[in-house]
């Protein structure tokens, strides 16, 4: 059927390439089902990191703690971690179990449920206030710690989808926000957004 969606495959989180993985999740659609509430997005960016080797991850190096553990999980499971005690922060767990890789789920563009995303950020007026940067996307998504280990792989509460009828776009690659503490690191060009979207959090100056 011309337009119709399709479930993202097991196999694409489990690449092991984590920077591969936050490219393409570029345009992919997330959506949430929460007491029956369906909302939606477009993915416009994203930010890899990677446990392994890079500082900027909670899991640096291979460090298996109590909030970590999520990360080691093999690909395809959420990973909600709270910011500042404040900000429930999205990420999808790829690679192999044993690997801590993760993509944080930067900005959406809103596609279905605006109203009730627009309710949960206590907005009136449409803006990209909405959905963009990853505090305020996991809020209009309804998403908080509870959704935790989550499998990305079913149609149950969040799930990824491909987007239907994919316009091309081109993709712009800059260094991350907010990981100054990873030094040299931090410098690592693995945030990766939609150019000329709107819905971008921050454009590289």
């Amino acid at each position: 059927m011309v337009g119709e969606k399709k479930m993202i495959p097991k196999k694409f989180y489990l690449n092991e390439d984590v920077v591969e993985v936050a490219r393409n999740l570029l345009g992919k659609t997330l959506t949430t089902c929460l007491d029956g509430i369906v909302t939606s997005g477009r993915i416009v960016e994203t930010e890899a990191c990677s446990g392994s080797d890079d500082k900027a991850s909670h899991a640096y190096p291979m460090k298996l703690t109590k909030r970590t553990k999520t990360m080691f999980l093999e690909g395809g499971h959420t990973y909600v971690y709270l910011c500042y005690g404040l900000h429930n922060l999205f990420n999808v767990v790829t690679g192999p179990e044993g690997i801590p890789d993760a993509v944080l789920i930067r900005s959406i563009e809103p596609i279905l449920g605006i109203n009730q995303m627009m309710a949960r950020r206590k907005l009136v007026k449409y803006s990209t206030k909405i959905s963009s940067g990853p505090a305020c996307c996991s809020q209009a998504l309804g998403i908080t710690r509870s959704h935790n280990e989550f499998s990305l792989t079913g149609e149950k509460e969040i799930w990824m989808m491909e987007e239907a009828n994919p316009n091309p776009f081109e993709i712009l690659e800059t260094t991350r926000i907010g990981v100054e503490y990873a030094k040299e690191d931090a410098k690592r060009p693995w945030r990766f957004l939609i150019k000329k979207n709107q819905w971008v959090s921050s454009y590289p100056k």
